[in-house]
């Protein structure tokens, strides 16, 4: 008798080590997604001021519109792309396109100068370092909740459940590309 109270002891135990495990990696799911939607809102508001950016340029840079072509063509299949290693791949070729852009204006002075331009560049810088705030944080949750798979005991619940390891969101370029501020009075 004393021998089936210790394994119905046990039994509940396992059962709500069980529960608990499979709750803290639901928890951990749900925040990886949430992370991502955050990275979302950013890449939108970025989405949303590039057309702007180039609407302002388009007109003093007439025989650069190869850029400008390439800027919007880069635009257009970062808002397309689904998952973070797509987003990732993506976002590489809007920042270098991007990049050659702010090249191209800063060898106009009339674009140099012009306010909406600065503006519009110091709201995309803003917006590029909340991108790397959010990713940052996306990367750390994806990590522990696909630690949180791999590691004993709760990678058993992990593959009773088939939970799947979360994407991290890498891109190259942003991290190559660091803007210039020349703050000399030239």
């Amino acid at each position: 008798m004393h021998s089936i109270y210790v394994l119905a002891a046990i039994i509940v135990i396992v059962v709500i080590w069980a529960v608990i495990a499979y709750n803290g990696l639901i928890t951990l799911m749900h925040q990886v997604e949430n992370a991502w939607k955050q990275i979302d809102v950013q890449l939108k508001r970025r989405y949303d001021l590039i057309p702007n950016l180039v609407k302002t340029v388009k007109g003093a840079m007439e025989f650069e519109k190869d850029t400008l072509t390439r800027v919007i063509e880069a635009r257009a299949k970062a808002v397309s792309a689904v998952t973070p290693a797509e987003k990732g791949v993506a976002e590489d070729q809007l920042t270098q396109a991007l990049g050659k852009l702010f090249v191209l204006v800063e060898q106009y002075p009339v674009l140099k100068s012009n306010q909406n331009i600065l503006q519009l560049q110091e709201e995309l810088v803003a917006t590029e370092n909340r991108i790397g705030f959010a990713r940052q944080f996306y990367n750390d949750i994806a990590a522990r909740f696909n630690i949180k798979q791999t590691v004993f005991p709760t990678l058993i619940i992990a593959s009773l459940f088939n939970f799947k390891k979360a994407e991290y969101f890498q891109t190259e370029a942003s991290e190559k590309f660091v803007p210039t501020v020349d703050l000399s009075m030239k």
